[in-house]
């Protein structure tokens, strides 16, 4: 079995000048030309490995998925009905790094009952044919899985499914052929399909934020290479690609810094390359908190209530420099730990004396991604209750800071800030410059959805970009059936759609040979819907609602 899918090892995201002095001691899987992965035994693993041994940010973010289990409204039905235009995402491959999909599913297959896929990578499997550029999971190329099709039982030859069905309704959301009794069609259903399915995070790299093994989750370094797996087919093939990304993390700084964001940053300066990310679901979760210190202000303190199901989980708090925090905890029974204040390389493990809860403090002076300050608080066996959260200032300076819990089904909907704050909760890689960011909105109302994350990022850069439907889009789900989905996710993926119609109409069709992802990300901004009674760009909306016709009648 590959390090990749063995849950005796944790794997390190280290950029590649650092991934030679782990070689020969430890396995390493290159991703690219700048990332690569280390394995180590997990029989090396300590909760202030993170601090002690290795920064923060080599430890891979863990994602979640941004949907739960309309055309008319982005002007995608009046630009395929125009004979001039009749835009349906011919020659253009849409990629999905996600749970997988139901490949035998109606809404994938042509006129013929042949695939509409052109390839899935299905990291899970142990002991498929992997592909080239990797050493782990089973590739299925488009004549295999319509062998596959052909057979009486599919699965015998073709043995990868999506269980969740979150990749199954994204991928028809995009690119899913129409069926007029379910009202359904894809917005972009000539575009084909290039699949990942993820494999989840393991133990160890679960365990060092406080995880459950029982959460559906991903972690990033997984995510980097199912792009990567994209990218090598679409070069493959000289076509250009768009990119959906219906997955979210609240690790990081929330400033586009993390590594993928910065990843897909290039990526989406890559001409023929679109990146379509969404932007979270977090908005009325309650797990952000916004402080400040004013000059000459000791301290600040803030309430952070812990339901009683969750009882190991994590909770940073960034704060950009000059100034610098020193912090203090303080459990349901009323005891403080010591004040923690900030270094390198260092990791405060506090047991409490009048209940069972233990806390590991990471007080980094200068996280190495961001050069600001992270402050890494993880509990084991929280007692449930109100904690008190003290920060404390070192230097007389203004300080503003932000606190974040983890997102989607991470921790439950008991443990939240008692004065949260629904704006900065754009999920990464969504705080990105540079790939489309969409926001979903209620497409029958012209409202938005309560739960979609607001901007703007954390140093006031506009975020989301636009806004699209996404709710109760109609969708195909595993075993051959309609359902719906709602979610910034589902709008990413709707979103997509539409990119793949503009890589149409730039590239296949000649109009723009070399356009970018930041090309078309600025396209569809230019051509959004603007209401009168709104200013834009704000951090619910960002620049307006996507439209296609908008957008192509802006370049005459």
């Amino acid at each position: 079995m590959h390090k990749i899918l063995d849950e005796d090892y944790l794997d390190l995201l280290v950029d590649n000048t650092l991934a030679n002095n782990f070689s020969g001691k430890h396995e390493v899987t290159r991703i690219n030309d700048r990332n690569s992965v280390i394995h180590l035994p997990g029989e090396r693993f300590d909760m202030c490995m993170l601090g002690n041994r290795f920064p923060y940010h080599i430890f891979p973010s863990i994602f979640t998925l941004n949907s739960l289990v309309s055309l008319e409204k982005s002007g995608v039905n009046a630009v395929q009905r125009n004979p001039n235009l009749a835009l349906f995402g011919q020659g253009v491959l849409i990629g999905f790094v996600d749970t997988g999909i139901d490949y035998r599913h109606e809404a994938f297959l042509n006129a013929d009952g042949t695939t509409h896929l052109f390839s899935i990578w299905d990291q899970t499997i142990v002991d498929g044919t992997p592909p080239s550029r990797f050493n782990f999971g089973a590739e299925y190329g488009k004549q295999e899985i319509n062998m596959a099709l052909r057979d009486t039982d599919p699965l015998t030859v073709v043995p990868s499914t999506d269980e969740n069905g979150h990749g199954t309704m994204l991928a028809g959301i995009a690119a899913g052929h129409p069926n007029l009794i379910k009202d359904f069609s894809g917005v972009a259903p000539d575009a084909e399909l290039v699949v990942v399915k993820l494999a989840p995070a393991k133990r160890y790299n679960r365990r060092i934020f406080g995880i459950d093994d029982t959460v559906l989750c991903y972690p990033e370094s997984n995510i980097f290479m199912g792009i990567e797996y994209i990218m090598s087919v679409a070069q493959r093939l000289n076509r250009p690609v768009v990119i959906c990304l219906g997955l979210g993390s609240s690790q990081g700084d929330h400033d586009g810094n993390d590594a993928l964001a910065v990843y897909l940053n290039i990526l989406s300066t890559t001409p023929r390359v679109a990146v379509c990310v969404s932007a979270g679901n977090e908005a009325n979760s309650r797990r952000h908190y916004q402080g400040e210190l004013e000059v000459g202000q000791a301290s600040s303190e803030f309430e952070l209530r812990v339901g009683s199901s969750d009882k190991n989980f994590s909770m940073q708090i960034w704060q950009k420099s000059p100034s610098r925090l020193a912090m203090q905890i303080q459990s349901p029974s009323g005891e403080w730990t010591e004040p923690i204040y900030p270094k390198f390389n260092s990791c405060v493990e506090y047991h409490y004396v009048f209940e069972p809860a233990r806390v590991y403090l990471n007080n980094i002076m200068m996280e190495e991604e961001t050069g600001d300050q992270l402050i890494l608080i993880r509990f084991q066996n929280a007692e449930s209750g109100i904690w008190n959260i003290r920060v404390i200032a070192i230097d007389n300076l203004y300080s503003h800071f932000d606190a974040w819990l983890p997102s989607g089904n991470l921790i439950s909907e008991e443990t939240f800030f008692l004065e949260s704050d629904p704006y900065v909760t754009v999920t990464a890689p969504g705080n990105a410059r540079n790939p489309l960011t969409v926001t979903a909105y209620n497409q029958n109302s012209d409202s938005i959805l309560i739960t979609s994350s607001r901007g703007y990022t954390s140093s006031g850069v506009v975020t989301p970009d636009i806004a699209a439907p996404g709710f109760e889009l109609t969708c195909p789900v595993p075993n051959n059936i309609y359902g719906s989905v709602t979610g910034t996710g589902a709008a990413a993926a709707h979103s997509a759609g539409i990119a793949a119609m503009l890589m149409e109409w730039a590239v296949v069709r000649g109009n723009y040979t070399t356009i970018s992802g930041r090309d078309i990300s600025r396209l569809l901004i230019r051509g959004a819907t603007r209401w009168d009674t709104m200013i834009y760009p704000n951090p619910i909306w960002g620049y307006g609602v996507a439209d296609i016709l908008g957008t192509l009648k802006s370049l005459t």
